[in-house]
């Protein structure tokens, strides 16, 4: 599988940057302060179409691949953005339109589409399981023409920003089927009906402006008509989105790099210390050199990860890759920002801080790099399980 022809899509980036430059870098360092939504920002790319660019035409998308939309989420953040706030919306209507029935692929995906309904939530994760997700213990019970759930779930993002939110949860007990990853299913939950009634929401505090919460169920009732795909097929369903979700983030982080990176290079051309610029120093020019070469081959796995999903073939290797090698990247992009901006870099007007903060995440989020050493160690290199 090569590469595609065009993986510049100069005219996406072009009107990409446009909208982005409306929006500029005082506009974020403020939703930041207030620890605010960007609103405003996220109604633009979706009145643009940008953020239902992986909807078929048919369902008033624009029927563009992961190619494309890794190229949207790239540029919100290399504009001074944070695509976090609203990035779900591309992965999230995935499970949705590969699995779900006809019937509700036209209930939900035209309105997904003209931004009349937000899909930015997905509940998966649970306090004592993380990522062992064939652990959770959240349950859906089957009464009649409704599903019971009861459980807990955190960090679960955006579900203050969306009306929708994809719940992953077990409807048969672990003991009693064949193979851990059986079991488990998918539910569509409109949240306007189900916040109050059997749905609690807790907001959770965090070092980055990203909203994020505790989520308990309590006898929520859902339509057996809500169900997506097969009882019991979810976390393959789950599986199938994980891969989309990662090579947009590493896009996210490709981003986040360039941006740190034409950040420090601008300033160390110009900053004087000792009678000359700091910018002739190897030492200064060294880690910047370094997280830009790391940069560029994170982003060519990048496009690999996502010439293979949008051909319909596993992308599985290289989109775990492409997340850790662009996440690891901006981290070095960033610390190299940080440092070589001295105090200044620590100023909220240089917008440095708040991007390092951001960018921090995917060490962590949503899969942590040394999950992704593990799955390498086990699929690639079939060495042993570790866990």
């Amino acid at each position: 599988m090569s590469l595609p022809m065009d993986t510049d899509h100069q005219d996406i980036r072009d009107a990409v940057r446009a909208l982005c430059e409306t929006f500029p870098a005082e506009y974020h360092r403020k939703i930041d302060e207030a620890r605010g939504y960007p609103e405003e920002f996220v109604d633009a790319l979706t009145k643009a179409g940008w953020l239902a660019a992986m909807i078929p035409e048919e369902f008033g998308g624009s029927g563009l691949g992961l190619t494309e939309a890794s190229i949207i989420m790239e540029e919100i953040n290399r504009s001074g953005g944070n695509s976090g706030a609203c990035h779900g919306q591309m992965y999230n209507m995935g499970t949705l339109l590969r699995h779900g029935s006809e019937a509700q692929k036209a209930q939900y995906l035209p309105r997904i589409a003209s931004g009349e309904l937000r899909l930015q939530s997905m509940a998966v994760t649970e306090p004592t399981t993380g990522t062992d997700t064939t652990k959770i213990k959240t349950t859906a019970v089957r009464r009649g023409d409704r599903y019971v759930v009861n459980g807990q779930k955190v960090w679960i993002s955006r579900i203050q920003h969306s009306d929708l939110m994809i719940l992953l949860a077990r409807t048969t007990p672990l003991d009693q089927v064949k193979r851990k990853s059986l079991g488990m299913s998918i539910f569509m939950v409109e949240l306007k009906d189900a916040i109050g009634n059997g749905m609690e929401v807790k907001p959770i505090a965090n070092m980055v402006n990203h909203e994020t919460n505790e989520v308990f169920f309590d006898d929520l009732e859902i339509p057996v008509e809500n169900l997506i795909g097969e009882e019991g097929m979810g976390f393959r369903y789950i599986l199938d989105g994980l891969n989309a979700e990662r090579t947009l983030i590493a896009a996210e982080c490709i981003g986040d790099g360039y941006w740190f990176i034409d950040k420090v290079v601008d300033y160390v051309k110009e900053r004087e210390v000792f009678g000359r610029l700091i910018g002739q120093n190897q030492g200064v020019q060294f880690p910047i050199a370094e997280a830009k070469i790391e940069l560029e081959a994170a982003n060519l796995m990048r496009f690999r990860a996502c010439a293979l999903f949008d051909a319909g073939q596993p992308a599985g290797t290289e989109a775990n890759m492409a997340k850790y090698l662009a996440a690891k990247a901006s981290w070095e992009a960033a610390n190299a920002c940080l440092q070589f901006h001295g105090g200044f870099g620590f100023a909220h007007e240089y917008d440095v801080e708040r991007k390092f903060r951001e960018t921090r995440l995917y060490q962590v989020a949503p899969i942590s790099t040394n999950l992704i050493l593990s799955y390498v160690a086990e699929h690639v290199l079939d060495l042993p399980r570790s866990f």
